[in-house]
């Protein structure tokens, strides 16, 4: 940990324009490559990967209220939320900027219907304009009277999560190197929860360190509260509470941070709190889901698809599957991503394949707790494909007391 006595990084090492350029170039590969004419995003999340921009990304979330339309070839037109449009000033992506159109009820009550008209007239403006006959249009997400009104205009509407999430999958070295300032970013925040775990101390205090460090840095939110202790470690997913951490308790979290450019830190790890030894069965916990990151680490390859490296992955001990992570490994980025791949006996029935590629960067979990069991251990590592093995983005420390 004592690499990390300063968490004020150099951002400025990043070159943004250049980065901001290739994610868009990435998105118009994929729309060329399916043959559409143009793509609308109103994910917030897709829509500042692909334009560079942001613009009160949590509440976009919900609100239908900022969106982009990108040509396959042609200018990038931002819509964007009343009295915003300074804040595309610069960005080389945006080419126009206009008002957006808010297609919600909140928003237009019993006008939903004629605003969602108007917002299909002028999308499929655009489309026509600078996509001429091609008429299919991507998009990742709609409210119903937007795709009813676009239909009627006579545009095709396709699926826009798989050209984004395509574009996303592959990292270019500017943005690992943003990647890595948000790693060092929940680093720092994750050695202020070890300087302050201790008994009497609540969920919810410990889990304020990484926040007030991402935010201290730059870094955007942190999506998820999955931060449990002691009997609340079994099963995982549970969210971060006020309860009392004790001695001798293991303490579970998942970073899911977006830090510093949006990036996201997707690292977990299970702390033991107090100076007394830790139980016989802690210790097992702890080390096969250490086991079972190490051993999928080493598996991970350029090459492999998504169902090789899922047959050839760790075999859980039965008494673990019922309450096993929903994934072996998946996609990181500026979220949780494409890919997800998922245990072999989860395959069949939820899985598709594909190919691991040089440059994605993968997320390994485990989670090891038995149906009923008094705890449970998560561990992840966030690791960069190479081109003969993989380089990973964080050497925070695992537990040592409960290595041994």
């Amino acid at each position: 940990m004592e690499k990390i006595n300063s968490i004020r990084h150099d951002k400025t090492q990043i070159d943004l324009a250049r980065m901001r350029q290739y994610r868009l170039n990435r998105v118009r590969e994929q729309l060329k490559s399916l043959e559409y004419g143009g793509i609308v995003l109103f994910d917030p999340v897709n829509l500042r990967y692909a334009t560079g921009s942001r613009n009160m990304q949590v509440f976009m979330l919900r609100n239908p209220a900022r969106y982009t339309f990108i040509p396959t070839e042609g200018p990038v037109v931002l819509f964007d939320f009343p009295n915003c449009e300074h804040l595309s000033e610069g960005i080389e992506t945006i080419d126009e900027v206009r008002p957006a159109l808010t297609m919600s009820y909140v928003a237009s009550g019993e006008h939903l219907e004629s605003v969602s008209k108007q917002w299909a007239q002028e999308i499929a403006d655009l489309m026509r304009q600078y996509a001429g006959d091609n008429n299919k249009i991507a998009i990742d997400r709609i409210n119903p009277a937007g795709a009813i009104a676009l239909a009627k205009e006579g545009m095709r509407v396709v699926d826009g999560q798989e050209p984004v999430e395509h574009a996303r999958s592959i990292k270019s070295p500017e943005e690992i190197d943003a990647m890595k300032i948000s790693v060092r970013t929940a680093e720092a925040g994750m050695i202020r929860m070890v300087e302050n775990l201790q008994p009497g101390i609540t969920e919810n205090e410990l889990w304020s360190y990484l926040h007030q460090v991402n935010i201290a840095q730059g870094g955007d939110y942190v999506e998820t509260r999955l931060l449990s202790s002691g009997e609340r470690t079994n099963p995982w997913f549970q969210e971060c509470s006020d309860r009392v951490i004790q001695e001798g308790d293991l303490v579970g979290f998942d970073t899911d941070m977006n830090g510093p450019f949006g990036y996201f830190t997707d690292i977990s790890r299970t702390f033991y709190c107090g100076e007394r030894p830790p139980t016989d069965e802690q210790k097992r916990l702890y080390q096969l889901a250490y086991e079972q990151v190490q051993y999928n680490i080493d598996l991970l390859k350029p090459g492999m698809t998504f169902k090789e490296y899922s047959d050839k992955s760790w075999k859980i001990p039965e008494e673990f599957v019922p309450n096993r992570y929903f994934t072996v490994a998946h996609g990181t980025g500026l979220s949780g991503e494409y890919p997800y791949i998922v245990h072999p006996q989860d395959f069949d029935q939820v899985g598709y394949d594909g190919i691991i590629e040089e440059n994605m960067v993968i997320s390994v979990e485990s989670y090891i707790g038995s149906p009923g069991g008094k705890e449970g251990v998560k561990l992840e590592e966030q690791l960069l494909v190479t081109s003969d093995g993989v380089e990973n983005f964080s050497s925070f420390p695992f537990e040592e007391r409960l290595l041994k």
